[in-house]
């Protein structure tokens, strides 16, 4: 299953151009997409975005809300003095908090597409997939990312990053690009009702109880299955690389399935 790219580097980024060497499989599609991405003038303007973010909080803390209905037990008062990563739709959350992101990742196409209206209008830092170009405009608080399928933690996310199958991933690889050793997880129940092939676009039902509002998807939206075996294989990539520099990746989630790292309160984590 490995590229055979070392998970780190000197660099720590993710460069097509330079990696293609060690993944010849990839190596056409690879440096053809991120080329086609280089000229385009919105991946110079992403690209300087994102540098501006590098180390900006080394030393400090920070917390992933993932989109687990186990989010709703969380008591997200504790974060007000902590910088947080919301995922994909967080912004459904916005009626019933007083809880506000610092930063939101999404990366998912079909999430990009029917999160666009809320995207539009935020003034929060949205770091989107670039398969957000055509449906969330440009200005200032937007970063566009460019994914690719080399499996490496991406230590710099300023050329490329791999998904990892999960947004989750996505956002280990920016908070630790943004100086954060200690973050944890809440929201990540690991676990899902839906069943069928991994990846697999399908339908949402009149509701959905895989996810903290059962309006995520629902009434007949696209949605992806997940695919919890790769998920689990980049969390423990990206688990490697936060302890390789003296960091660590933290469970803070109210029960859940993912025991892959260390279970603690929230509150003993943002104390």
């Amino acid at each position: 299953m490995s590229s055979g790219i070392p998970i780190t580097d000197h660099s720590g980024r993710i460069n097509p151009y330079r990696n293609a060497a060690y993944a010849l499989p990839l190596t056409a599609y690879s440096v053809l997409n991120r080329l086609l991405w280089d000229i385009k003038p919105e991946s110079r303007r992403s690209r300087k975005r994102i540098n501006s973010w590098k180390d900006r909080f080394s030393g400090e803390k920070a917390v992933i809300l993932c989109n687990g209905p186990s989010l709703n037990k969380s008591d997200l008062s504790l974060l007000k003095n902590t910088f947080t990563f919301g995922l994909n739709k967080i912004n459904l959350l916005f009626d019933r908090s007083d809880y506000r992101p610092s930063a939101i990742i999404s990366v998912n196409p079909l999430v990009l597409e029917q999160n666009a209206p809320f995207f539009n209008k935020t003034e929060t830092p949205l770091f989107l997939d670039r398969a957000a170009i055509g449906h969330v405009k440009a200005r200032d608080n937007v970063a566009y990312l460019h994914t690719t399928r080399y499996r490496k933690f991406a230590r710099d996310c300023s050329m490329s990053l791999y998904e990892g199958y999960t947004v989750t991933f996505v956002a280990m690889q920016l908070a630790f690009h943004m100086g954060f050793r200690q973050v944890a997880l809440i929201g990540c129940d690991h676990s899902f009702s839906a069943k069928g092939g991994e990846n697999k676009a399908v339908k949402s039902g009149d509701t959905d109880v895989d996810h903290f509002d059962p309006n995520y998807f629902a009434g007949g939206q696209k949605w992806n299955l997940p695919d919890l075996t790769e998920s689990t294989i980049s969390y423990a990539m990206a688990g490697q690389v936060f302890q390789e520099y003296g960091g660590e990746i933290i469970n803070c989630t109210e029960g859940g399935k993912l025991e892959l790292f260390r279970r603690m309160e929230l509150a003993d984590f943002v104390a």
